[in-house]
C-alpha cells in the first residue's frame, strides 16, 4: 500500500492533511476551486425534562433537534463558472424558487495514489461530508486594494438541512 509505512513490522498510517480537498455541487456543471472551507458542524439541542412526581431533583436530559451551522467557502475570483451562476441564482433579488443542491466536501488522501492523479482521484482513505439541500445564503465580493498584489478572494456562505458524516 502506498498510503502506509512499515515500522518494526507494524503498519502505521500518515494522518490526512487538510490542504487537499474537493468540493462538488450536485447538478452544477463544471468545477470551482476553493482555497478554504470552514464551518461544517452539527449540534443536538438538549431538552431537560422532569416529571412532577420524580424522586430525583435532577431533570432527565433527552436529545432534541439537530442543528447545523452555515459552511463558508472561499475561492479566488474567476470571471465565469457554473458555480457562480448557482450563487447568483440563490442571492438574486428577482428569482423563483431557490435552487438547492447537495454539496460534497472530500478530504483527499494524497498518499494513496500517484502524485499526478492524487488531486483528481480520492482513495479508500479519503473522507467525505455531504451537505443535503444546500443553498447560498450570503455572498461577499473580494476586497479591492490597488496597493497590494493579493489574490481577490470571494466568500460564499451556504446553509443546509442535513449533514452526512463519514464513517
Amino acid at each position: 500500500m502506498a498510503a502506509d509505512t512499515y515500522t518494526n513490522g507494524k503498519q502505521s498510517y500518515y494522518p490526512l492533511t487538510k490542504m487537499n480537498f474537493l468540493v462538488t455541487v450536485a447538478s452544477v456543471g463544471g468545477t470551482a476551486a476553493f482555497s478554504e472551507v470552514s464551518g461544517v458542524e452539527a449540534s443536538v439541542d438538549v431538552i431537560e425534562f422532569r416529571q412532577g412526581n420524580s424522586g430525583s431533583l435532577a431533570p432527565v436530559k433527552i436529545p432534541g433537534l439537530v442543528k447545523h451551522g452555515n459552511v463558508t467557502l472561499k475561492m479566488g475570483y474567476i470571471l465565469d463558472s457554473a458555480f457562480k451562476t448557482w450563487v447568483q441564482e440563490c442571492v438574486s433579488e428577482i428569482r423563483g424558487q431557490i435552487p438547492r443542491n447537495d454539496v460534497t466536501i472530500e478530504l483527499i488522501d494524497i498518499n494513496g495514489g500517484a502524485p499526478q492523479t492524487a488531486v483528481l482521484e480520492t482513495t479508500a482513505g479519503a473522507r467525505q461530508w455531504t451537505l443535503t439541500n444546500a443553498w447560498v445564503t450570503k455572498y461577499s465580493a473580494p476586497d479591492l486594494d490597488a496597493k497590494t498584489s493579493d489574490v481577490a478572494i470571494e466568500t460564499v456562505e451556504i446553509a443546509y438541512e442535513e449533514l452526512v458524516i463519514p464513517n
